[in-house]
């Protein structure tokens, strides 16, 4: 269903592609938007053993995208070097392809939005991030994409 790479000899290695997620901080999210559109929205994420969890509002764009069509790719990109005299850039990025659910299970979306919280300041205590995450809890929406495939991709000079 999904398409092979088509430059073999640039895939990164499973343990890279997790790497590049857990280390970045943001991507963009691809959706099938309004008219038939695609909407692409950068956000912030954080990958957990197969699941991209991200947040957003519960009306707008975003979740009325996903609620239209599940389906989705989020691409992040962890190098994007201009190499001049080449004509080029050294590049290295991930891009993840699966279907999205809204989080409905309170005790699921606090898992998720925990996790989130971790990421983004991991110095706080674990009140810190509760306490932050339950001042926006009630308008938050917490999704999660399920990786269905996943590939990493980098510039031959960075293999």
């Amino acid at each position: 269903m999904f398409r092979e790479m088509r430059r073999k000899g640039q895939l990164l290695n499973d343990a890279d592609v997790v790497r590049i997620l857990d280390e970045e901080k943001s991507g963009v999210l691809a959706l099938a938007g309004d008219g038939g559109y695609p909407y692409a929205v950068p956000l912030s994420y954080v990958y957990d053993d197969g699941r991209i969890f991200f947040h957003g509002a519960k009306s707008g764009h975003k979740v009325d995208s996903v609620r239209r069509c599940p389906k989705a790719s989020f691409c992040v990109v962890a190098a994007d070097d201009v190499v001049p005299g080449e004509y080029t850039t050294y590049f290295k990025s991930v891009i993840a392809f699966g279907k999205i659910r809204i989080i409905e299970d309170p005790e699921e979306a606090m898992y998720a939005a925990l996790k989130l919280a971790a990421k983004y300041n991991p110095s706080d205590s674990e009140q810190g991030k509760k306490d932050a995450v339950m001042k926006e809890w009630r308008q938050l929406c917490m999704m999660e994409l399920t990786v269905e495939h996943m590939t990493g991709k980098a510039a031959r000079e960075l293999i």
